[in-house]
């Protein structure tokens, strides 16, 4: 529909997950398999729902896609590894690093900023993690990769058991013979 290619925005999964209050959001690359499988791991340990955008090359419609993030001249310089606690830096000599201002991130040379300023990587934050999705628009440049959220909540599935034992308690166990007995049911024959 598009052989030009797409005159859209780009859509980011990243950004509408956190949006919707995901608890466990993450990005990598399937060029890494190191970080890959971490990302996978720990996804699989946390308990509820994951989502992880994996940006994967095709080489037969997109082929060099993502080559910001892959190629050995561009990918030191692009990739933004996030780890909880620590500062956001990067570069081969850690020359760049991410600050928030104003509930927005940006990139600045790190020795432009104090090092305080520096902003310090929060899986449990859920506005930095926003912020820090919405860094990059496009992997053409410096793009976060790594967890960006991972709290705690409960999940739907313990909400209904715990529903379902509160109403078994106030309401006794059923009897479904009976219900199927009752008056409010139909004959089909």
């Amino acid at each position: 529909s598009s052989p030009m290619g797409s005159i859209d925005h780009p859509f980011n999964p990243v950004s509408l997950a956190l949006g919707a209050e995901a608890t466990f959001v993450a990005r990598t690359l399937d060029m890494d398999t190191k970080h890959t499988t971490e990302m996978l791991r720990r996804a699989h340990d946390h308990k509820g729902a994951s989502l992880i955008e994996i940006y994967q090359n095709c080489n037969v419609f997109n082929d060099k896609a993502f080559i910001a993030l892959t190629g050995k001249q561009e990918r030191g310089l692009n990739r933004i590894y996030l780890e909880h606690g620590k500062p956001i830096m990067f570069g081969p000599d850690s020359q760049n690093c991410v600050v928030i201002e104003n509930g927005s991130a940006k990139i600045v040379p790190t020795n432009s900023v104090p090092a305080d300023q520096i902003a310090v990587h929060d899986e449990q934050n859920h506005a930095q993690a926003f912020a820090l999705s919405r860094l990059s628009h496009t992997p053409m440049g410096p793009t976060p990769l790594g967890i960006f959220v991972d709290t705690k909540r409960e999940t739907y599935d313990d909400m209904v058991t715990s529903q379902m034992a509160q109403a078994q308690e106030q309401q006794g166990a059923g009897d479904l013979d009976a219900l199927l007995h009752s008056l409010g049911t139909w004959q089909v024959d």
